[in-house]
């Protein structure tokens, strides 16, 4: 018996959380830069 489908399912699994990590990191980074660019005083709101 080969250990070869642990071995892929482990990397396949491995895979997955990481991109699930990056695009929660990614939607939180968005998220924050539209709560910075609401509060931010440096830039002009009015758009005139």
């Amino acid at each position: 018996m080969t250990h070869l489908p642990f071995v892929a399912i482990s990397y396949a699994l491995a895979f997955v959380v990481l991109v699930g990590f990056g695009l929660g990191a990614w939607l939180r980074a968005m998220a924050a830069t539209k709560r910075l660019a609401a509060i931010d005083p440096r830039r002009e709101r009015s758009g005139a």
